[in-house]
């Protein structure tokens, strides 16, 4: 495969990688950062230290940013472990559709209300202390916070995940040679 057809199956691929930051369920930096290694190798290593670079910190960030934006969004609304666990333990039900059959949205629906109602259900469970009602309104506004916090999470993902696309255009553009020049 001519290089310039592989720079641009890798680009498709990192826009792949770029929709999956912003939405669970698909791949999305690893993608990218697979991606750049794959231009790296081919290349040489050819111009790709700032590309690859950036890539493996924007992989290390949005590690971190996910698993910050949920748990500072359930802890600043005074979440308990268990409504954080119980959040956990909704998406992968969600996301492996053990929810009952969605008609529309699937796995990214399930993700959505699975996290929702784990965190609602784990914080239900750990408040007893709490009369009913407040009991319901603690626990809605906690499984509120953290679907909130997550998409937060996930648009700066998203966005370290355009990052390194940019970054890997930047420097390895100038180094693509176009068929016919």
């Amino acid at each position: 495969m001519p290089l310039f057809i592989l720079y641009w199956v890798l680009i498709a691929v990192m826009l792949v990688g770029i929709v999956g930051a912003f939405v669970p369920a698909l791949p999305g930096i690893g993608l990218i950062l697979t991606a750049v290694l794959i231009w790296s190798l081919v290349t040489g290593f050819a111009s790709t230290s700032w590309a690859l670079g950036t890539a493996v910190v924007v992989l290390v960030l949005s590690l971190g940013v996910n698993y910050l934006a949920a748990y500072l969004g359930a802890k600043r609304v005074g979440a308990s472990s268990w409504g954080q666990a119980g959040s956990i333990i909704g998406l992968i039900v969600g996301f492996l559709g053990l929810l009952p059959a969605l008609p529309v949205g699937g796995p990214l629906l399930g993700i959505l209300l699975g996290t929702m109602l784990g965190a609602f259900i784990g914080e239900f469970i750990y408040r007893r202390e709490m009369k009913i009602s407040e009991r319901l309104k603690f626990s809605g506004k906690v499984s509120l916070a953290v679907v909130v916090s997550s998409l937060i999470g996930n648009i700066i993902e998203g966005m370290l995940a355009l990052t390194a696309v940019v970054v890997f255009v930047l420097t390895t553009w100038p180094t693509v040679s176009v068929p016919g020049s």
